[in-house]
């Protein structure tokens, strides 16, 4: 554990640190984003926080690489190497998008050459783990599973980073939920604790860590497609790992997490830390269809915008998405853990206090209008 916390903490300070630096270089080079109908700020800010994430992977990954506790795993090297490469392509990719907004095909094109270098590494989906049996997948069909899978989630950050501060935290807040899985999982089987998963979940807290100081609200720069992208293929990366290499019947009948659902859960935890990112484009993938529209035009109509119509602040707004990533993520994670029917109840009641603070505005609305004033009841 004290590894991985170091790892964590220096993607998380190396972020800190070099964000300022690329804060600079986006001013000067004309790198800001633009004040449009659908966004919600008010002046032009500057991108490629995305550069100062991809430089806190790097430091953490190397690090990793000189420990020799980590160091001496030889796939978690080569993974980590390989996710690397990609994340370095992808981000290129969204940075060039950030300065001179590069053409749908060219951002898509981008995005599945990332996939394809990840794949290139050995990092893909090599069979789906059941309770009862282990469907080995061919090297064709588990290339294409995997660039489709990546390509899903890049785009799902892309499309949920639109408030202050609220992918880097969705996201980092659904990597820690995952990185205390994989890590106590393995732990308590007596598996190997050194894992792809559990190093890059690390690294992705840690550099959301980093950032969001200055990309809460008020936000002094913006991730941009270089960061929501590179989120993105990172917390794709460590699920396909977690997924693509885990042995669910070894999670049957055991202390902790015995029973149906555990066994089930390396294909369902990664759908609930991506909850809120996947329920929006999907959202946004049947809107936009049924409008006639093509998938990627944009609109306001996003999630966090809804709650904005709600009449949450910004600040509120993000902290709800926050709360239903912590609730979902850790909930599944609990349950999955934990044979105990206080984690059931646990999460109901918290399903239930988000459900209450996301409709508090519109409750208290209706309220006021239902409840007569002073001078009408005297009327």
């Amino acid at each position: 554990m004290r590894e991985y916390l170091l790892v964590m903490l220096t993607a998380a300070a190396t972020t800190y640190l070099v964000a300022g630096p690329w804060r600079r270089i986006a001013v000067r080079s004309g790198a800001l984003a633009p004040v449009r109908d659908r966004d919600v700020h008010t002046h032009p800010m500057p991108y490629l926080g995305g550069m100062a994430m991809l430089c806190g992977v790097a430091a953490a990954f190397l690090l990793a690489d000189a420990m020799p506790w980590l160091g001496e795993h030889a796939t978690v090297t080569r993974d980590a190497r390989g996710i690397l490469l990609a994340g370095l392509v992808i981000c290129l990719v969204g940075a060039v998008d950030d300065v001179i907004d590069l053409p749908v095909i060219a951002k898509v094109f981008g995005e599945v050459l990332a996939a394809g270098v990840a794949v290139q590494q050995g990092v893909r989906l090599y069979w789906v783990s059941l309770p009862n049996s282990i469907y080995l997948l061919d090297p064709i069909t588990s290339t294409l599973i995997t660039v489709v899978f990546i390509f899903i989630c890049v785009n799902a950050v892309n499309l949920v980073d639109g408030l202050d501060g609220l992918s880097s935290g969705v996201v980092g807040m659904g990597a820690s939920a995952m990185f205390c899985y994989t890590y106590f999982l393995a732990h308590g089987h007596q598996l190997v604790v050194a894992t792809t998963a559990s190093l890059v979940t690390a690294t992705i807290t840690g550099i959301c860590l980093g950032f969001l100081p200055h990309n809460f609200h008020p936000a002094r720069m913006f991730m941009g497609d270089s960061g929501s992208l590179l989120l993105g293929l990172l917390l794709a990366c460590s699920t396909i790992s977690f997924t693509g290499q885990m042995d669910s019947t070894l999670l049957q009948g055991t202390a902790t997490g015995a029973g149906f659902l555990p066994a089930y859960l390396p294909l369902i935890l990664p759908i609930a830390i991506m909850f809120i990112p996947l329920l929006d484009s999907v959202m946004a993938y049947v809107r936009r269809t049924l409008r006639g529209e093509w998938w990627f035009k944009p609109d306001k109509q996003h999630l966090h915008h809804r709650l904005l119509q709600l009449g949450h602040s910004q600040t509120k707004a993000v902290l709800l998405m926050y709360l239903w990533t912590a609730v979902i993520s850790y909930g599944v994670m609990g349950i999955g853990l934990f044979r105990n029917r206080l984690i059931w109840i646990g999460v109901v009641v918290a399903l239930l206090v988000a459900a209450v603070l996301t409709w508090a505005p519109w409750l208290r609305r209706n309220v006021s209008i239902e409840v007569p004033t002073t001078d009408d009841a005297a009327a």
